[in-house]
């Protein structure tokens, strides 16, 4: 009995980690490294994936489509001819943090390939050893064909909802998750600037007893993440569809740029001021 084939697109932190988990459950995983980068490329062979060409691709039993939001279309425009011409379908699973209307509008665009769709949404972090999966929620889904990644080691949990619920579900959860710790950050540096930091500190100690932990975790890990969080707010303000809560997260897309940029040039600015706020406290 042959091997279910399960395409991964990309190979980022989630992908790679994604395709690892069903590569060691016994899945055979093929990407694209078509204009990747050679660290792409490391990462596929460390996770077990194999690269072919995309026609290859659309010969899958799945697509999994993990890529940043802001590729998330084009990679569905660049697959769909082929798509169209495989003689057997796979199943498309868009599993990007894009709102609900971008996903209708990409399943609408595989949809009129012949190729079934469904709506995920990954909540978690990546597959790793000694952390199974993140939680992969699935709407839309055709009877029986999530089999494959459920016995792939992925922890699968159907949506009794239309295309659209699942990420509706990621971006709500991620404007929580996320839009605490951009909370955190501007509240920090506007503390820094006039000499506070201390003060806060001893009162979020003191009356804030369950924040100070979170935040202590979620601040200092955005680092190196801040530049994949700016797409990530902007679909977080298209997902509202009200203007007073999109300017929240346009804003916050805008802090997390200034934090990526400063971390591009060497983090002495914000993110030296942010580690310091949690550091010297150690």
């Amino acid at each position: 009995m042959s091997k279910p084939v399960v395409a991964v697109i990309a190979q980022g932190t989630m992908g790679a980690g994604v395709g690892w988990r069903l590569a060691q459950c016994g899945v055979d995983v093929v990407t694209s490294l078509a204009g990747r980068s050679a660290a792409s490329g490391e990462r596929a062979a460390k996770a077990g994936m194999r690269s072919v060409l995309d026609a290859e691709i659309a010969a899958a039993d799945i697509v999994l489509s993990i890529v940043p939001p802001s590729d998330a279309m084009a990679l569905a425009e660049r697959l769909a001819p082929h798509l169209a011409a495989a003689s057997r379908k796979p199943l498309y699973i868009d599993c990007n943090a894009v709102s609900s209307e971008m996903v209708i509008r990409i399943g609408k665009l595989v949809a009129a390939t012949g190729t079934p769709f469904a709506d995920g949404g990954i909540i978690g972090g990546p597959p790793r050893p000694g952390y199974d999966s993140p939680s992969v929620y699935v709407a839309a889904a055709p009877t029986g064909a999530l089999d494959t990644l459920i016995r792939g080691g992925l922890l699968v949990k159907p949506l009794d909802g239309p295309i659209g619920s699942a990420s509706a579900l990621k971006m709500s959860y991620a404007a929580i998750t996320k839009g605490l710790t951009a909370i955190a950050s501007a509240s920090i540096l506007a503390a820094a600037k006039f000499g506070a930091s201390d003060a806060l500190y001893a009162e979020l100690s003191g009356s804030q007893k369950n924040v100070l932990p979170a935040i202590a975790r979620s601040v200092p890990d955005m680092f190196n993440k801040a530049y994949r969080f700016v797409g990530e707010m902007d679909e977080i303000a298209d997902h509202f569809g009200r203007a007073s809560s999109a300017e929240i997260y346009t804003g916050m897309a805008k802090l997390y740029q200034e934090i990526a940029d400063d971390q591009a040039t060497g983090g002495k600015g914000d993110v030296a001021a942010l580690a310091a706020f949690f550091r010297k406290r150690d």
